[in-house]
């Protein structure tokens, strides 16, 4: 049984190999420190951080992100070493809160090899720190233990380290934080897959569909409350081995300037040439004739070389965005299509293809950070060569060599830059066609397709929060899609998530907002699915989401007025707590034809205003529950709060804060995938200023209802 700890409590550690998870509501450093008896770290060799992240039986993460998984074999640290503090740090970079108290309450789990949670710890109470240890593993007669520590430091790696003794913290702070705001500007190349899996089924997809196609589809799953994780739909990422020696096509044999030397590196660091083993060929992609005319195919992450004359040979598509195929106008004629993914039905197709551009957009931009990664590393490189030697550091040849240096710079960077253009230029198109395609659980709410909005039959495979995109290309909108039925709830944050801002609105607006949302998102799941498959139940004690709620009274979907007061609130939590309970007997016990006659047992989706406004210790513990076991038996959460509000009842709120997908009513950037730790920024799915399509499709709704007796 997993050990929930508090702050000061200590757990005994069954074994010594473990892995210690962290997860956050914001990239942030991860990091450790080795200290002696006496806890000093004596030594800056004693410090595991992203710019040195190893030490003897340990390792961190190599940048900052909104997961990590920490490696520990407390058998291989040095004796000497009597403690290993865990710690974490916000970065010093503009796009990052200043404080932790901007963000959610870190949680760290250490769990042994297998996965099994030993012991956890959410650090609550933070504020104005900026950094803090969080645990602390240490040896106690001969056997290792873990403490929660929570000790937070306002004065930032600098102070934290000085605090434990450190000689020049100071200096080593600074170097963190330089490694890690490089790290955040450009992110690492995404993983790719071995040599030898790869060859088999490169060479059967050619063989069938004539050219490389995507990587996997994959669909949003977060983390937590303050991220998303992306995880893929069917296969895991592995490892890659990058194929020496394929030079770019059509390069003659002469010997290669450095210019050319360095295309090839940009190259390798953005992506494999798929004249190599490597293929990034998508497994439910398809593709259909191709274009005798056109080139061969240059991988979308690697700069453009001089391509020799085509082959007679059916060629691939040009680049891993959307495939060339066959359109109405002819063999001839190329362009994206709607439904362009493998799946037994136009909605599966759909939901795959959708995924299958987030991950293109994903690989694409990450390339692109690669390649400048490596522009820049070069050039910092030839500079610190240039002046390493007085006799040539300064004088003409040294302004010669200088000026080389940034010209071979700007030319890498140009070049990555017209290959990144390039693909998402083919992604923008794709996107354009398939926004007009979709059925209206995946449309916005200005699509004409609900214009002919009628209550469907079965219920779909996904339902649209809102998109997502990236700052190398806003106007690329990609949506984002869960799958259904909801395997966790939704927090709506009505509160500032940073710092002031002029471009967010006040705190009574953005109230405003998050409720609209929520309405939104409730109409959006009553219209996707067929007549009486989901109930709707509201808990707003105060009566503040009143006119908000009105056109779901009006229409019958929402069958009477929210209870009001806590004695409302605890009805409700009551109702749909005996369902859940009644509903796992049933299940675990094979008896579903023993429930009550009067059970419900459609989903039940039950929206929370304004929490934690007239609850209390008993309510909270009801609502912990709902959020924990209700979505296993059709029991959905959808909360509307400040987490600011809720700060009272202290760490008994962090886990349900946790437990539940945190999207919000304004633009935010706090989801983040974990193949290179991109920053989406989320843009809510909004009503168009002045339309009444959620009165229309409420009113359908509510006909369709009436007409079954619900």
């Amino acid at each position: 049984m997993t050990a929930e700890l508090v702050r000061g409590q200590n757990h005994s550690l069954p074994g010594t190999r473990l892995e210690i998870r962290v997860s956050a509501g914001h990239p942030v450093v991860a990091g450790a420190t080795l200290g002696d008896a006496d806890g000093r770290v004596t030594d800056a060799q004693w410090v595991a951080h992203p710019a040195s992240p190893r030490l003897p039986g340990l390792e961190v993460s190599g940048q900052a992100a909104a997961e990590h998984r920490l490696a520990v074999d407390l058998d291989a640290v040095p004796e000497s070493a009597h403690r290993l503090a865990v710690v974490l740090a916000l970065p010093s970079v503009a796009s990052a809160p200043a404080r932790f108290g901007a963000i959610a309450a870190p949680f760290l789990a250490v769990t042994g090899t297998d996965g099994t949670e030993i012991a956890s710890y959410t650090v609550t109470g933070l504020d104005a720190e900026s950094a803090v240890v969080a645990l602390e593993l240490y040896r106690r007669q001969g056997a290792w233990k873990v403490r929660a520590v929570g000790q937070g430091y306002a004065g930032g790696l600098a102070a934290m380290l000085h605090d434990q003794g450190l000689p020049g913290a100071a200096e080593l702070a600074v170097g963190i934080e330089e490694a890690v705001a490089r790290g955040m500007a450009r992110a690492v190349q995404a993983p790719l897959v071995r040599v030898e899996s790869a060859r088999a089924e490169s060479a059967q997809a050619e063989a069938v569909r004539g050219g490389p196609a995507r990587a996997e589809a994959a669909h949003v799953e977060p983390a937590h409350a303050e991220h998303a994780r992306v995880e893929p739909a069917h296969a895991e990422p592995a490892q890659v081995e990058p194929a020496s020696g394929d030079g770019a096509p059509g390069v003659a044999d002469a010997p290669e300037p450095a210019v050319t030397q360095d295309r090839a590196a940009v190259g390798a660091q953005a992506a494999p040439a798929s004249s190599g083993p490597i293929s990034y060929r998508h497994p439910r992609r398809q593709s259909g004739p191709q274009d005798s005319a056109a080139g061969p195919e240059q991988p979308a992450s690697a700069p453009q070389a001089p391509a020799p004359a085509p082959a007679p040979t059916p060629p691939a598509p040009d680049g891993v965005g959307p495939d060339r195929v066959a359109t109405a106008d002819g063999p001839g004629a190329s362009g994206p299509v709607a439904g362009d993914a493998t799946g037994w039905s136009m909605d599966e197709r759909l939901y795959n293809q959708v995924w299958g551009m987030f991950e293109d957009l994903t690989r694409t931009v990450a390339a692109y950070r690669s390649a400048v990664d490596f522009a820049e590393s070069r050039l910092e490189r030839e500079l610190d060569q240039v002046l390493s030697d007085p006799a040539t550091r300064v004088g003409p040849a040294a302004d010669t060599a200088r000026e080389e240096a940034r010209a071979r710079h700007a030319e890498l960077v140009d070049q990555a830059r017209a290959v990144l253009d390039r693909d998402l230029a083919q992604l923008v198109a794709e996107a354009e066609v398939v926004e007009h395609a979709l059925p209206p659980a995946y449309a916005r709410w200005d699509s004409p397709v609900w214009q002919g909005y009628q209550v469907p039959l079965s219920a779909p495979m996904a339902l649209r929060l809102g998109d997502l995109h990236l700052p190398e290309r806003p106007g690329l909108r990609i949506p984002m899609l869960v799958r259904l039925p909801l395997e966790r709830g939704l927090w709506i944050d009505a509160g500032r998530a940073g710092g002031p801002d002029a471009g967010v609105p006040d705190s009574a607006e953005l109230r405003r907002l998050a409720v609209d949302c929520a309405v939104a998102h409730a109409v959006r799941l009553l219209a996707v699915h067929p007549v009486g498959d989901y109930t709707l139940h509201v808990i707003d004690p105060a009566g503040a989401a009143g006119p908000a709620l009105a056109p779901l009274l009006e229409s019958g979907a929402l069958k009477e007025p929210p209870p009001a007061g806590a004695r409302g609130v605890s009805d409700v939590l009551a109702r749909l707590t005996r369902r859940v309970d009644l509903v796992q007997m049933a299940v675990r016990n094979r008896a579903l034809d023993s429930l009550p006659p009067d059970l419900d047992t459609g989903e039940q989706l039950l929206i929370v205003n304004d929490f934690p406004h007239g609850f209390d210790d008993r309510a909270v513990t009801q609502l912990r529950y709902l959020a924990d076991e209700g979505p296993s038996v059709g029991v959905h959460l959808l909360m509307v709060a400040d987490r600011d509000d809720a700060r009272a009842y202290g760490p008994v709120l962090d886990p349900l804060w946790r437990s539940l997908l945190r999207i919000t009513p304004v633009p935010d950037d706090h989801l983040a995938d974990p193949w290179v730790g991109h920053a989406w920024t989320y843009e809510p799915s909004r009503v168009p200023a002045g339309s009444d399509v959620v009165g229309q499709v409420l009113r359908q709704v509510g006909r369709s209802r009436r007409a079954y007796g619900i």
